[in-house]
């Protein structure tokens, strides 16, 4: 699995309609509005590499409203959450 960062900046009055259409893209698993250098940050998970591009470059850029996207690719996953749940299967609380 592959995972991908998608910081995209939109038209100050698209945010919530942006942000609504991107949730709607096969491969993106959430959609954050957020503050700092970008309005929106969008969580791609797809299969394979080639699938990055359907998503972002074929799908995200071309939402109305989108006026830029920058795509962080991830190496590794560190997470307490899913460490924790990986020791505790098979565990009574």
């Amino acid at each position: 699995m592959l995972t991908a960062i998608v910081l995209i900046d939109t038209e100050a009055d698209q945010i919530p309609e942006v942000a609504t259409k991107v949730t709607d893209l096969k491969g993106v698993s959430e959609v954050y509005s957020v503050t700092g250098k970008a309005d929106l940050v969008a969580m791609v998970r797809v299969r394979e590499h080639e699938e990055l591009a359907d998503v972002i470059a074929d799908g995200i850029s071309k939402i109305p409203g989108v006026v830029r996207t920058e795509t962080l690719i991830a190496f590794r996953t560190y997470s307490h959450v899913d460490l924790e749940q990986a020791f505790a299967l098979g565990l009574d609380d």
